[in-house]
C-alpha cells in the first residue's frame, strides 16, 4: 500500500481545516465551561462544609 503525502500543514497546529481554527485535538469550549462550573460547585461545597454551614443536623 502507497503512503500518502505529508499535509503541507503538517506539526504548524493548523490542522483542523482552516485558518484560525485551533488544532484538530482541542476539546470544545462547552467541556471547558462545565468543568470550571463542577469545579466552582465543588469547591463551594467543601468550604461551606469545613465552616460547619453545611449538611445540617443529622439527628
Amino acid at each position: 500500500m502507497a503512503e500518502l503525502p505529508p499535509s503541507p500543514h503538517a506539526g504548524d497546529g493548523t490542522d483542523a481545516g482552516g485558518p484560525g481554527r485551533g488544532p484538530a485535538h482541542a476539546r470544545p469550549r462547552w467541556v471547558s465551561v462545565f468543568a470550571a462550573i463542577a469545579i466552582a460547585l465543588i469547591l463551594a461545597f467543601v468550604i461551606l462544609h469545613l465552616a460547619g454551614g453545611g449538611m445540617g443536623s443529622h439527628g
